[in-house]
């Protein structure tokens, strides 16, 4: 018995990982047109050379700002091995490894490794999980180089995916989520959903322009979206099992059941909802 917790564990932690994982791929998937259009608003006044994705993940934006700035090379630093490795395998399925590097880090530490002197740094739902957010931006601005852009995406929380009228035993279910997702995010992620404008400049930075673009896509133009859905409400059932009535998380379980007829992934009237604010701040040159 002594050995059962430690290998339960390790399960719960590598179901986690290949989770969240997935989400950030679906993410990428869905929203790629999303996150080209901020990658393309940026206010770059010469395309950079060098740029470090903080907090990259699975690499949805680190292969977004390759594909913009066709003669940059970008250190992507995370403390996941696993996403590492998967941004990897990307790189080189893309014949791009020779334009990445791979840094494995937590930004949480008071010593960040060596990442040069970028000409971009990008951030994109990364910041709102650092225990002192504010300490990480000095630090930022401290490593771009003079007049570099330090960009800082955060999204809404999780994206909405059905109907006001869904489901039909239940109507507005996804909204009492939410609800209780957020209440759990204030408590747990407090800079979640933060404005990131006075913060910038508290740290140094020219804010530089600020944009939200609204996201609704109709479920039917990706076949992705089922399951982005689908993983996207698995991770919100996690942190507000607790605090919903028995009767909503039972419509919630038979929602999150891929082999019920009544699952999330068989609807076809799905749509994504939901914004992602950018943030643009330059060092002084």
């Amino acid at each position: 018995m002594t050995h059962a917790q430690p290998h339960a564990s390790h399960h719960r932690r590598r179901h986690d990982i290949d989770g969240q994982a997935e989400i950030l791929d679906l993410d990428a998937e869905v929203l790629a047109e999303h996150i080209a259009a901020i990658t393309t608003w940026l206010p770059i006044q010469t395309p950079p050379l060098q740029i470090v994705d903080l907090g990259c993940g699975t690499g949805g934006g680190t292969f977004a700002l390759l594909d913009r700035f066709p003669d940059a090379h970008v250190t992507a630093v995370d403390s996941s091995t696993e996403h590492l490795q998967s941004l990897r395998e990307k790189a080189c399925a893309r014949d791009m490894e020779g334009r990445v590097r791979i840094v494995q880090a937590d930004l949480d530490d008071t010593g960040w490794p060596g990442l040069g002197a970028p000409d971009l740094v990008w951030a994109s739902a990364s910041m709102h999980h650092m225990n002192d957010p504010g300490r990480a931006l000095r630090k930022v601005h401290d490593l771009l180089a003079p007049g570099g852009l330090f960009a800082v995406v955060e999204l809404a929380g999780f994206p909405r995916f059905l109907p006001e009228n869904a489901p039909e035993d239940l109507p507005g279910l996804e909204e009492r989520c939410h609800a209780a997702s957020d209440r759990f995010h204030a408590e747990h992620v407090p800079h979640r959903g933060a404005d990131w404008g006075p913060k910038l400049t508290d740290a140094g930075f020219i804010l530089d322009g600020e944009r939200t673009i609204t996201v609704n896509i109709d479920g039917s133009r990706s076949k992705a979206v089922g399951a982005y859905a689908l993983g996207s409400l698995q991770r919100i059932r996690y942190s507000v099992a607790n605090a919903l009535s028995a009767e909503d998380l039972a419509a919630l379980d038979r929602l999150l059941d891929t082999d019920s007829p009544h699952s999330i992934a068989r609807r076809d009237d799905l749509a994504v909802r939901t914004e992602r604010t950018v943030w643009a701040a330059r060092r002084k040159g």
